[in-house]
């Protein structure tokens, strides 16, 4: 048995390790950060395992021979790994929003999913969101996602910079604009009640209209909710499914 195929299958495992690992650590659901470390890295390693066969063969079958160029080559899969990283950023734009015009933005808790402080809202819509991507099968589409990306941008060459940079644009106002429109109801309400409370306050100045300001928006801010969350969640699910898409090969 020879022993000199052993740095070629060490090297294109890790390299097919970079990648995986770092797009799992960062896709939603798989990647939450209240999954603990080593759980997530033993999954990472669990995929590259089963994946090596039908990726090994589009590496190079030369093993680079300076370290310099064996960086590089790390470099590319770290870089196309970390192109997934704000998927799930809308949904808590849209929650810190919602939090902000129902009066709500002070009540806070820890976050499981970012293991920071984050307002309720945000909170309860990235659970929701989590838990919705099991439900509807979508975690699937995250496991395609990772495998197809070998075919999107190709082992051993570095992604172009002009491109690189445009997804970069796009996935950022992708998530500021999905937030901005699964919050907008609230953002016309708040609109539409603070104008109707300053009307009221000019017609009866002598009741102290703020006093009772704070406990409306509050109870019609969750009561919006109630009625919008299937339709809110429906929009928001349609978002990942096709960010997630421009990852499969169709």
């Amino acid at each position: 048995m020879s022993v000199a195929v052993l740095p070629q299958i060490a090297l294109l495992f890790m390299l097919i390790f970079a990648r995986l690992g770092t797009m799992r650590l960062l896709l939603p659901a798989l990647g939450e950060s209240n999954i603990p470390d080593r759980i997530r890295l033993s999954m990472a390693l669990l995929l590259a395992i089963l994946l090596y066969q039908l990726l090994a063969g589009r590496y190079p079958t030369v093993v680079p021979g300076n370290f310099g160029a064996l960086m590089v080559m790390f470099a590319s899969e770290f870089v196309v790994g970390l192109s997934v990283l704000l998927i799930m950023a809308g949904i808590q734009i849209a929650g810190t929003i919602i939090a902000q015009q129902s009066s709500m933005a002070m009540a806070m808790a820890l976050d499981p999913s970012q293991s920071q402080q984050g307002v309720l809202f945000a909170n309860f819509l990235s659970l929701l969101a989590v838990t919705l991507i099991f439900a509807a099968n979508m975690h699937y589409l995250v496991i395609a996602a990772l495998n197809d990306s070998f075919i999107l941008f190709p082992p051993g060459h570095w992604m172009p910079v002009g491109d690189l940079a445009e997804s970069a644009v796009d996935t950022v106002a992708s998530a500021f604009s999905i937030g901005m429109r699964v919050s907008a109801p609230f953002m016309v309400f708040d609109l539409i009640f603070y104008f109707g409370l300053g009307l009221l306050n000019r017609l009866r100045p002598q009741m102290h209209i703020f006093f009772i300001a704070m406990p409306a928006n509050i109870f019609f801010g969750i009561a919006i909710l109630m009625l919008l969350l299937a339709t809110l969640m429906t929009w928001y699910m349609d978002h990942i499914e096709r960010v997630l898409g421009q990852f499969i090969v169709r």
